[in-house]
C-alpha cells in the first residue's frame, strides 16, 4: 500500500538525461547529460538491472562503489549517483570513450605524439596509485576503460573488476566471463603462476599501448608486431609484454623509464602539464619563467588543451597569482582557439581589468597587442572602462608608452563615442604634436590624425585638420613635415576648393625648398594634385559640387582605419631606437636624402550620420576648442576667424597660419634618454606609423631593451595612478621654455628655500628681541 504512495527517485534526480549519442561501455551504457539547475554538462553511466544478469549485476554495484570511494586526478571523476531497484547511475564529469575520441583525431590528421605521451603518462600514473598506494589490481585496463575529457586529458575508469590485492569478501568474475572477445588481453601465464599480482595490469598496459598506435588487436600474438609504435617507446613496451612475468616494470618504474633523457614522455607538453599540476605550490619566479616560455610551446599543443587546460591557469594566474604581463602573450595565442562567445565570456573580462593595471609592462603590451582581441571590444567597454585609462598614456613620461598610445587610436577612434573622439583625443593630440620632445611621436600623431579623420565630424575636421597639418610642415623633424604633407594628400576630399587656393598651397610651396628631399618630392606631388582639383573646377564650374561632396560630409560611423592606410610615412619610428638613444632631447637629426616614402593614396568615402550632430559638435568646438590650447589659431578662408582670448600659453607658438615661431623649440620636459625600447611589429591597422630605423640617423644603435626603459628611475613611481588623475601642467612649462628637467628642479628647490626663509624671518620678528635669559625656541 505505502509503496502506492512513494515517489519515484528518477523525478527527484538532479540530472536530466540526453536521449542523443548513447553508446555501449562494457556493462554500462554511457549517455550525455546536464545538471537540470544550472545546464553543466556531465556523462551518465546507466545500468538496467532488469537487462542484465545476476554477475553483471554485481560488477556494476562494484563499479559503483569504487568510482565513488576512489579519488585521483587521473581517474574518472566521481560526480553524483543513484542507484534504485530497477537502475543504477554513475554521473562523472564529461568525457568520451579513448576508441571514438582517436577516431575523431584520425579524421582530423590524427592524434600527435605529444598528446598520446601525456595520456599514456596519466593512465600509467593512475594505474601506478592503484597497485602502489591503494593495493588494488585494476584487472579490466584496456581501451574500454579510458576516457577523455574536453581538455583531452585521459581518465582511467572501467573499474568493475578492481580487486585488492589481500583478497575480497566477495568474488568477482574475470572480464572474459562477461565478455568472451577479451580473452585475447589476458597474460600468457596462468593466475598466481609466477611474478607480481600486479603483472597482469602490466601487460594489458601493453595491450592498450599496441592498440593506441595500431588499432583494435586481433590477437595476443600480434603484440610481437611492432607496428606505428614509436622508437623511443619500443624498449619499455617489450618489457610489459615480455613472457617472463618477473621481469615485467611495476608502473612507477616503467613510468621513470619513460622520462627519463630521451625518453617517449621527456618532452615539452609532459613537462608543460606537469608544471602546471603543481603550479600552487611553484615560486612566483619559476611561474613567470614558466609562463615566457610557454608561449613558444602552445602552437604545438593539442587546441583542446590549451582552451580548457592552459587558459584557466593563465586566468588564475593574472587573478590572484600577480603573474602580471608576462600571461598576456600566452593568454592572447590561447584566445585565437576560442568562439567569440567564449572571448567576451572568458578574456574580455580580464582584458578590460588589464587595462586598469599600474603594471606599465602591462600596459604597453596591451596597447601592443591590442589589434589581437580588438574586434572582440564593444563600444560601451572601450568608453567607458578602456579608453579612460588609455588617454593616461600621452601624458606618460616614458616615449615607448606614449608612442603606441598614438598607434593604438587607430584601432580605437571607430569604437570612440563624440566626446572621447572629438575633444578629448584632439586634445591630446595638439598637445603631443607641438610639445612632445621626440620628432618621431609628433610624427606618428600627424600620420594618426590623417588616418583617423574619417571618424571626425565636418565640423571638426574643418576646424583642425589643416591647422595640424600647417603646423607638421614646419616640424623641425623632417619625418614630420613630410607627415604633414602626405596628411594634406590623403585628406584631400575634406578640403574646399578655396581652402586648397589659399591655406593649403601656400603652405605647400614654402616645403619646395625644403632641405629634406624627401619633403620635396611629396611637396610637388601633393601641389601637382592640388591644382589638378583647381584646373578642373576652372574648367567647368559645375563640377565644383561634385569635388566638395565630401567636404561636408558627416563622420564614418566605423571600420578599419588599416584600408586606406597607404599614405603614411613609413620611415618614421616606432620609437626611433637610434636617434633617441644617441640625440639629446629637443634636437632633431639632420635631414636624410633620398629617404623612401610611399606615395599618398586617396581615403574613403566617409558614410552620413546625422546633420544635427555635426551642428551641435561645430558648436560645441567654437566654444571649447579655442580654450584647450588647439589647432584653431588659424584664421578662417576669409579671414574673419578670431582667435580666443583664452588660446594663451603653447598655442601662442603658433601664428595664425600654423607657421613655428621664433621662439618655439620642442621642449625638453622629461629626460634625455640614453635607451629606448624596439617597440613591437606594428600591426596591419598600423603599418603607416612607420619605422625610424628606416631614415639614416647619426651614431651607433643602443643596446638597452624595454624592460630596462620601463624599470628606469623616470618611471611609474613618479607618475602612479592617483597622479594621472590629474593632467600635467602644461601651461606651466611656457615660463620656462627654454629650462631643462635638472634646471627647472633646481629653480623649484631654490624658490622653496627663499620661501621658508621668508616664514622663518616673520617668525622670528613677530616675537619680537630675546630677553636676557631666555631660551630660544627656534
Amino acid at each position: 500500500m505505502w509503496s502506492f504512495f512513494a515517489r519515484d527517485p528518477i523525478k527527484d534526480f538532479n540530472y536530466e538525461i540526453l536521449p542523443e549519442n548513447q553508446e555501449k561501455s562494457g556493462i554500462w551504457t554511457l549517455s550525455r547529460g546536464k545538471r537540470k539547475t544550472t545546464g553543466e554538462p556531465v556523462s551518465v553511466f546507466v545500468y538496467e538491472i532488469s537487462q542484465g544478469t545476476e554477475e553483471q549485476t554485481q560488477l556494476a554495484k562494484a563499479a559503483f562503489k569504487r568510482t565513488k570511494t576512489l579519488r585521483h586526478p587521473n581517474i574518472l571523476s566521481y560526480v553524483d549517483g543513484l542507484e534504485t531497484e530497477k537502475s543504477l547511475y554513475i554521473v562523472t564529469e564529461p568525457v568520451t570513450p579513448l576508441a571514438a575520441h582517436l577516431k575523431l583525431q584520425a579524421e582530423k590528421g590524427g592524434a600527435s605524439d605529444l598528446e598520446v605521451s601525456w595520456g599514456l603518462h596519466q593512465i600509467v600514473k593512475a594505474l601506478s596509485f592503484l597497485v602502489n598506494d591503494c593495493h588494488l589490481n585494476h584487472n579490466n585496463m584496456g581501451m574500454w576503460a579510458v576516457f577523455v575529457d574536453r581538455a583531452g586529458e585521459w581518465k582511467l575508469g572501467g573499474l568493475d573488476h578492481v580487486t585488492s590485492e589481500q583478497g575480497d569478501s566477495i568474488s568477482l568474475p574475470p572480464p572474459k566471463v562477461i565478455n568472451p572477445d577479451l580473452e585475447r588481453y589476458d597474460p600468457p601465464e596462468s593466475p598466481g603462476n609466477g611474478g607480481e599480482k600486479w603483472t597482469g595490469d602490466v601487460w594489458r598496459l601493453g595491450c592498450l599501448i599496441w592498440e593506441v598506435f595500431n588499432g583494435s588487436l586481433p590477437r595476443a600474438s600480434s603484440l610481437r608486431s611492432l607496428g606505428k609504435i614509436p622508437k623511443q617507446l619500443v624498449p619499455h613496451y617489450c618489457e610489459l609484454v615480455g613472457a617472463n612475468p618477473k621481469i615485467r616494470p611495476n608502473p612507477a618504474r616503467f613510468l621513470l623509464n619513460c622520462r627519463s633523457p630521451g625518453g617517449f614522455m621527456n618532452n615539452s607538453f609532459v613537462e608543460s602539464c606537469l608544471f602546471l599540476e603543481e603550479i600552487q605550490i611553484k615560486e612566483p619566479a619559476e611561474k613567470q619563467q614558466f609562463f615566457q616560455d610557454l608561449s613558444e610551446n602552445l602552437d604545438s599543443f593539442p587546441e583542446d588543451f590549451c582552451k580548457h587546460k592552459v587558459l584557466p591557469q593563465l586566468l588564475t594566474a593574472f587573478e590572484f597569482g600577480n603573474a602580471g604581463a608576462v600571461v598576456l602573450t600566452p593568454l592572447f595565442k590561447v584566445g585565437k582557439y576560442l568562439s567569440a562567445e567564449e572571448y567576451q565570456q572568458k578574456i574580455i573580462p580580464v582584458i578590460v581589468k588589464m587595462f586598469s593595471s599600474t603594471d606599465r609592462a602591462m600596459r604597453i603590451r596591451l596597447l601592443q597587442q591590442m589589434e589581437q582581441f580588438i574586434q572582440y571590444l564593444n563600444e560601451a567597454a572601450v568608453n567607458s572602462q578602456i579608453f579612460p585609462h588609455v588617454v593616461h598614456g600621452f601624458t606618460d613620461t616614458n616615449p615607448a608608452i606614449r608612442e603606441q598610445t598614438v598607434k593604438s587610436m587607430l584601432l580605437l577612434a571607430p569604437k570612440l563615442n563624440e566626446t572621447n573622439l572629438n575633444q578629448e583625443l584632439m586634445r591630446h593630440f595638439a598637445r603631443l604634436q607641438a610639445r612632445d620632445d621626440q620628432g618621431p611621436i609628433r610624427c606618428n600623431t600627424t600620420v594618426c590624425l590623417g588616418k583617423i579623420a574619417p571618424y571626425l565630424n565636418a565640423g571638426m575636421r574643418q576646424r583642425v585638420l589643416i591647422s595640424a597639418f600647417s603646423r607638421a610642415a614646419k616640424d623641425p623633424f623632417p619625418a614630420s613635415r613630410a607627415a604633414g604633407v602626405l596628411g594634406f594628400a590623403a585628406t584631400h576630399q575634406y578640403y574646399s576648393v578655396a581652402e586648397s587656393a589659399s591655406r593649403i598651397l601656400p603652405t605647400l610651396c614654402t616645403l619646395t625648398v625644403d632641405p629634406d628631399k624627401n619633403v620635396r618630392d611629396q611637396a610637388f606631388k601633393a601641389i601637382k594634385s592640388f591644382l589638378s582639383k583647381l584646373e578642373t573646377v576652372s574648367e567647368d564650374p559645375s563640377k565644383l559640387a561634385e569635388i566638395e561632396k565630401d567636404v561636408t560630409a558627416l563622420a564614418q560611423t566605423g571600420g578599419s582605419a588599416a584600408t586606406w592606410a597607404g599614405w603614411a610615412v613609413t620611415g618614421v619610428s616606432s620609437l626611433t631606437s637610434k636617434l633617441i638613444r644617441n640625440a639629446p632631447a629637443g634636437s632633431e637629426a639632420p635631414p636624410a636624402e633620398n629617404s623612401p616614402t610611399p606615395q599618398p593614396a586617396a581615403g574613403p568615402v566617409p558614410t552620413n550620420t546625422s546633420s544635427e550632430a555635426v551642428k551641435k559638435q561645430s558648436s560645441d568646438w567654437s566654444s571649447g576648442w579655442d580654450a584647450d590650447d588647439s589647432w584653431s589659431n588659424e584664421k578662417d578662408v576669409d579671414g574673419q576667424g578670431q582667435s580666443s582670448p583664452a588660446d594663451e600659453g603653447w598655442g601662442n607658438d603658433w601664428d595664425e597660419d600654423g607657421n613655428l615661431s621664433e621662439s618655439f623649440t620642442p621642449t625638453s620636459q622629461n629626460k634625455a634618454l640614453t635607451g629606448a625600447p624596439k617597440s613591437a611589429r606594428l600591426s596591419s591597422a598600423q603599418e603607416g606609423v612607420g619605422l625610424a630605423s628606416d631614415y639614416n640617423w647619426d651614431g651607433a644603435e643602443g643596446k638597452s631593451t624595454t624592460s630596462d626603459l620601463l624599470s628606469s628611475s623616470d618611471g611609474w613611481d613618479a607618475h602612479s595612478a592617483g597622479d594621472w588623475g590629474t593632467e600635467e601642467n602644461w601651461e606651466s612649462l611656457d615660463g620656462d621654455q627654454g629650462l631643462s628637467k635638472v634646471e627647472l628642479a633646481k629653480k623649484k628647490r631654490e624658490e622653496r628655500r627663499k620661501e621658508l626663509e621668508a616664514k622663518r624671518a616673520e617668525r622670528k620678528a613677530a616675537k619680537g628681541p630675546l630677553k636676557l635669559g631666555a631660551r630660544k625656541l627656534d
